[in-house]
């Protein structure tokens, strides 16, 4: 699995954070509070659907299968999928206390198996 992080001075300093094999092991995007604008989620080598589970606590802080994720968005076998955060009149979804993810093969809060293969997930955030 690759992390990489990049820095962009504009648009309003937006943050690039690249999982190249996001799977059940939470990963800490920010371990503060967070903007998110976008994901892009890239699901293209799985024959099965994928869900990516959005944390609002520090990545420490979640027991996968335990704690309820705040969002838990649904990705079909073989599909790229971009999910734009535009809830109100100030773009982006606030994640008061940190952001943390996982990707894994089963919704709800007790799903903690892995995709069998790499599931990419960039997330555009300040």
């Amino acid at each position: 699995m690759s992390i990489s992080t990049v820095n962009f001075a504009s648009p309003a300093s937006i943050i690039a954070y690249s999982s190249s094999a996001m799977g059940n092991t939470v990963e800490g995007i920010k371990a503060s509070s967070a903007r998110l604008y976008s994901l892009v989620i890239d699901n293209s080598l799985n024959g099965s659907a994928t869900y990516v589970k959005l944390y609002n606590v520090a990545s420490g802080s979640v027991v996968l299968g335990t704690t309820a994720p705040d969002e838990i968005i649904y990705v079909p076998a073989s599909a790229i999928i971009t999910v734009q955060y535009w809830t109100s009149a100030t773009p982006g979804k606030v994640f008061g206390t940190a952001l943390s993810a996982a990707a894994v093969t089963a919704g709800g809060t007790a799903g903690t198996t892995s995709p069998s293969s790499a599931c990419v997930v960039t997330a555009n955030y300040v």
